[in-house]
């Protein structure tokens, strides 16, 4: 339970460090962006707006799925945070159409900008808070395995290498090669697209009850064949429950033994899941009995 408490309180505290992270971010590009008429940084200000929309997701996602089972609810509230992290994706997609298709047309109209020296000190800036914000959020992510600082820790890595190229279209301006910065626009709306799209489909899968994956799948039938008396598993089945996931199955032990005596085998191996794979929420097992005298479990 400590370890549920410590991944909410950590995915709010990275949110929160988010917010504030872009809006600043924000604030300086889109001023950038304005007075020099950078479609790049102008793109880049906007993906800034797309990330503080997804931190406050992120945050409100990360409260509902921290709320316990109760009544009306009776697995808790864990799919909250592939409910909003679909959200996410859908508004950076809409969001990178757009600057997608301004950036297209500063190509076309050959749309030249003023260069700036804050052009660069603003890349710097962003190089330096988004590099620090993903070593954060990257770490979380591995740590408690949340699909909404998941895709919080891959936007911060995607930001460092699109403002790197922001920032060699700025310099290139120098030289009076000003469409690479409408290339980099592009550039940037299409990462953006394509890293909206895999989050959707990854938040899809869950929310449409996504099998439990093979690695995870293969660890409890590791756990079961510790236990000779159980000589066969059918009907492996698994539903999502935020993060984890609540399984159940069938196992046969010998005929002869007594319903307690089979139960409490089916018992002691339903704990031993719980606690040694924190993937399972909730782990069901029936019990058949059966004459089988094989001992692996698959």
């Amino acid at each position: 339970m400590n370890n549920i408490n410590n991944r909410y309180k950590s995915v709010k505290k990275a949110s929160i460090l988010g917010i504030i992270g872009n809006v600043f971010l924000l604030i300086i590009k889109g001023a950038i962006g304005i007075i020099s008429n950078s479609q790049a940084m102008i793109a880049d200000a906007l993906n800034s707006a797309s990330d503080i929309f997804a931190s406050i997701m992120t945050f409100i996602g990360n409260k509902i799925a921290s709320i316990p089972s109760d009544d009306d609810h009776n697995l808790g509230h864990g799919k909250a945070e592939y409910i909003y992290s679909l959200l996410i994706s859908i508004a950076m997609i809409l969001m990178a159409i757009k600057t997608l298709y301004d950036s297209l047309l500063s190509l076309i109209i050959r749309n030249n900008y003023t260069f700036s020296i804050w052009l660069i000190i603003v890349c710097l800036i962003t190089i330096i808070i988004k590099f620090s914000l993903y070593i954060y959020t990257n770490k979380l992510s591995k740590k408690y395995n949340n699909v909404l600082i998941k895709a919080n820790s891959k936007d911060h890595r995607n930001d460092c290498i699109i403002t790197l190229f922001n920032l060699i279209a700025a310099i290139l301006s120098i030289y009076n090669i000003y469409f690479i910065d409408g290339v980099v626009g592009a550039l940037i709306s299409i990462w953006i697209i394509l890293t909206g799209i895999k989050i959707f489909k990854e938040s899809y899968d869950v929310l449409m009850d996504k099998s439990i994956d093979e690695e995870t799948k293969n660890k409890v039938y590791t756990i079961i064949s510790k236990h000779p008396e159980i000589k066969k598993v059918t009907n492996f089945n698994s539903t999502p429950i935020g993060y984890r996931y609540q399984i159940s199955l069938i196992i046969y032990v010998d005929g002869n033994l007594t319903t307690f005596e089979s139960h409490k085998i089916a018992d002691k191996v339903e704990k031993e899941i719980k606690k040694e794979i924190e993937e399972i929420y909730l782990a069901i097992i029936h019990v058949n009995p059966t004459k089988i005298k094989s001992n692996s479990p698959k």
